[in-house]
């Protein structure tokens, strides 16, 4: 009979064109990926890792029911398109255009900005760029707890990041629901090594009034030596004095307008 992990892993792939496609893309050997499909090894740690990280899905989650893993990866949408992929078209020529000065940002960031649905507290979300041959492409995934729900909840976006003209354009929308664009602009650094960057953020309040809003954000390049399941432990709602949050990273992320401005502006990461 066949067993969850392995339904669940063909779910995944049916988003893609091929299996060898998958096995390309994860740079991973076709007939070892074949004993996985038909349930007769497991992945190993690292292996493991690689492919959560590659379908935006957790170990845990692999091994649910099929049907509940159907639920929550559909959400009720057919499998028309990659799980990965970014769900539009995008001029080939802009995203390479795009991509030729991004290599010194890949990578992963904790980003923050003051939530728009929970007033008085800030997001912390995790963001991951990597290059792939189409552009640079990121996952940001968002990991939401309350006392009413304690056990967290995930939302995945998918998007592309381009380099135009000294700022770094990000383009992203939410995978389950399909519910939100969002897009955000940053700074650009010029230290010989990426830590942080600011800009604004656009999207919507995660609630029922789905309130347009302009947010300013920070991204905060992770250690090295972290490891994505410790990072994304890190992330959800964060009160305002909360004791990781230092004095100016809620400097940068102040959503304050000086007076006499007619426009809410970016506060560079030197200006904070």
């Amino acid at each position: 009979m066949q067993d969850d992990f392995v339904a669940n892993l063909r779910l995944l792939c049916s988003y893609y064109p091929s299996i060898a496609e998958v096995c390309r893309r994860l740079e991973i050997n076709r007939a070892q990926f074949n004993r996985y499909l038909k349930g007769r090894y497991r992945p190993r740690h690292a292996a493991m890792r690689r492919l959560c990280a590659f379908f935006g899905v957790e170990e845990h989650e692999l091994h649910l029911p099929h049907d509940d893993f159907r639920t929550l990866v559909q959400s009720g949408r057919e499998p028309t398109e990659a799980a990965s992929g970014i769900g539009v078209n995008w001029p080939d020529a802009l995203l390479h255009r795009g991509g030729e000065d991004m290599a010194r940002y890949l990578g992963c960031y904790f980003e923050y900005y003051h939530s728009m649905s929970r007033p008085g507290h800030l997001i912390r979300t995790l963001v991951c760029l990597e290059q792939r041959e189409s552009g640079i492409v990121y996952q940001r995934t968002e990991r939401m707890q309350t006392p009413a729900n304690p056990r967290p909840c995930h939302n995945r976006y998918h998007g592309v990041a381009v380099k135009l003209a000294d700022r770094i354009f990000l383009m992203d929308h939410e995978t389950l629901n399909g519910y939100e664009v969002t897009q955000t602009v940053l700074f650009p650094s010029f230290r010989s090594q990426v830590s942080r960057l600011t800009g604004l953020k656009l999207g919507v309040a995660d609630n029922s009034e789905r309130m347009p809003c302009c947010v300013r954000v920070l991204y905060e390049r992770l250690d090295e030596q972290m490891g994505l399941r410790q990072a994304l432990a890190q992330c959800g709602l964060l009160a305002l004095d909360d004791p990781s949050l230092n004095a100016e990273l809620l400097a940068a992320v102040k959503n304050d307008v000086a007076p006499g401005e007619q426009h809410f502006r970016a506060r560079h990461h030197g200006d904070a």
